[in-house]
């Protein structure tokens, strides 16, 4: 993955967040957790070990609203942006569009998790009618 630094927020930028070093894991998900935390069908995430991640916005860390036995789903209280999920062991998933930069072929996804969770009409293509 890229080794520089990455930064991101919430659409208002009371949230901001720096991560220093590489983007890990990048892969969707179409759970329903997933799509009830962000209103979307599939989500794509990037995963980084807690001490590499810094929130620097006037907010401070993000809201988090306990999701599972495992882990919290990370929002600004201001906005009510997604932005990631903070899990109990030290790694901290974010929302690939919760990053400023989103060009790079590193943050592809490798894999997907709970595709079954999504409608029998969605697919990966284009509609041609």
């Amino acid at each position: 993955m890229t080794t520089d630094l990455h930064q991101g927020g919430c659409l208002c930028g009371q949230v901001r967040f720096e991560v220093q070093g590489p983007l890990e894991n990048p892969h969707t998900c179409s759970c329903e957790f997933c799509q009830r935390h962000s209103g979307a069908l599939t989500v794509t995430w990037v995963e980084v070990p807690r001490e590499r991640l810094r929130w620097t916005g006037p907010a401070g860390a993000p809201a988090t609203y306990r999701s599972s036995d495992y882990s919290s789903r990370a929002f600004c209280a201001h906005c009510g942006s997604s932005l990631g999920a903070i899990d109990d062991e030290p790694t901290i998933a974010l929302l690939v569009g919760s990053l400023d930069h989103k060009d790079s072929p590193a943050l592809m996804p490798t894999y997907e998790s709970f595709e079954d969770g999504r409608p029998a009409w969605w697919h990966a293509g284009t509609r041609h009618d």
